[in-house]
C-alpha cells in the first residue's frame, strides 16, 4: 500500500466488500492530540469507550494490503485527517488522507447536539432526553456514512468501525 489521498477519484463504483480475518483489523490506535487542552468527562469517557469498543470488535482493511494486523495513527494536518496505518511491527503501510470539509456542517451539528443531550439528562423529561438522543445517533451515523463513503477505495471497513472512528474524528476537534 502506498500513500493516497481518497480525494482521487475511483474507477469503481462499487464497493468492495471488507475482508475478513484476524490480518484484517486494527489493533491498537494512536490520537495524535497535541492541539488538545482539556476535555470534559463526558468527551473524555466517549474517547475511551470508542477506542476500547474499536480494539474489541473491527474489520479495517486498506484497499491492496495483504493484511495485517495494524496500528493506527489517527490526526488532522492541514485540514486533512490522516490515515497513518502501519504495521504490527511498527513499519509503515501507507498513508491515506482525507479532506475534512464534508465532515464540517455534521461535526459542528453533532458538537450542539451532544451538548443539549448532555444538559437534558440532568434536567429534562424522559421523553425530551429520548428525542435528544435519536437526532445525536442520526447524526452519528450521517458522519459514519460520511467516512464509509469518502474512504471507500482506499480502505474499507464496517459501520461499526466507521462509526468507533467518527467518535474520535470529533474528540480530535476538540481544542481545549
Amino acid at each position: 500500500m502506498s500513500d493516497r489521498s481518497a480525494d482521487d477519484e475511483t474507477s469503481a463504483d462499487v464497493p468492495p466488500s471488507v475482508p475478513e480475518g484476524e490480518g484484517f483489523r486494527i489493533i491498537d490506535l494512536v490520537l495524535d492530540e497535541r492541539s488538545v487542552v482539556r476535555r470534559s468527562p463526558d468527551v473524555e469517557h466517549e474517547r475511551k469507550v470508542a477506542i476500547f469498543d474499536l480494539l474489541e470488535e473491527n474489520r479495517f482493511a486498506p484497499v491492496g494490503s495483504d493484511g495485517g494486523p495494524y496500528v493506527l495513527h489517527l490526526s488532522i494536518e492541514e485540514n486533512r485527517l490522516v490515515f497513518d496505518i502501519r504495521l504490527e511491527s511498527g513499519d509503515p503501510h501507507g498513508k491515506v488522507l482525507l479532506s475534512l470539509t464534508p465532515f464540517r456542517k455534521i461535526i459542528k451539528d453533532y458538537f450542539l447536539i451532544c451538548e443539549s443531550y448532555y444538559d437534558a439528562i440532568k434536567t429534562a423529561a424522559p421523553a425530551q432526553i429520548e428525542a435528544i438522543d435519536m437526532g445525536r445517533r442520526g447524526l452519528h451515523n450521517e458522519g459514519s456514512e460520511t467516512l464509509k463513503e469518502r474512504l471507500s477505495g482506499k480502505i474499507e471497513m464496517d459501520f461499526d468501525t466507521a462509526r468507533r472512528l467518527f467518535t474520535l474524528i470529533c474528540v480530535l476537534h476538540i481544542k481545549g
